[in-house]
């Protein structure tokens, strides 16, 4: 992906933090038609070999081919991040001559992983709990695999097949108005934060921080 140095975001705790809250990647596959994407929710786990950065687990349908790549094809996964419309009209050196033009402030994260499938049952049925710990967390009343009937689960399990991703490489792009005077910042957190959403609020808490 094309990032100019101002915009360039390494630090792995940060692209973590992005693919956490922003689970669901778009992966990019080359296959004999053409390119091919799938969008799959996946979490990040930790691995224990030194260097690593971790894998991304997840489950496909068992009818998806993609579960069936070579181990040592390199696959592209994309997490989009909060993004926001910047008007030129935010600018408050607009008033300065008018030099201002529209743009687009977004956070992205792509991923370099190669894929390996899961098809043995206790190993997939961690998978599952794993990832419906995570996203029922923050439920009053956190729903567990373990409250469905255990002949509904199994049965369910024959049509999927969990996938583990081993991260090669990781690349982020935080494009937050660092290219901006500190006056341009400032308005343009001032005008996200009046829009009075929670996505708009997170770009201008972006801003801020950069």
């Amino acid at each position: 992906m094309y990032c100019p140095t101002p915009f360039e975001e390494q630090r792995p705790e940060v692209l973590r933090q992005l693919i956490g809250a922003h689970p669901l990647a778009t992966l990019i596959r080359q296959c004999p038609d053409g390119l091919v994407a799938d969008h799959i929710p996946l979490l990040h786990v930790p691995t224990d070999h030194a260097g690593g950065q971790g894998q991304l687990i997840g489950h496909v349908a068992r009818a998806n081919p993609l579960w069936q790549v070579s181990p040592d094809e390199e696959l592209l996964l994309v997490f989009q991040g909060p993004q926001a419309y910047i008007s030129p009209n935010w600018y408050a050196t607009k008033a300065d001559g008018g030099k201002v033009v529209p743009t687009w402030n977004y956070a992205v994260v792509h991923v370099h992983a190669t894929l390996s499938a899961v098809q043995e049952p206790e190993a997939l049925l961690q998978i599952l709990t794993q990832l419906t710990n995570r996203h029922e967390s923050d439920q009053p009343h956190p729903w567990q695999v373990g409250d469905a009937p255990p002949e509904f689960t199994n049965k369910l399990l024959a049509h999927i097949v969990g996938v583990r991703l081993d991260i090669r490489r990781m690349q982020g792009k935080w494009k937050v108005s660092q290219n901006q005077p500190e006056v341009n910042r400032a308005s343009v957190v001032s005008m996200l934060t009046g829009l009075g959403s929670e996505t708009a609020a997170t770009m201008a808490e972006m801003v801020l921080r950069r």
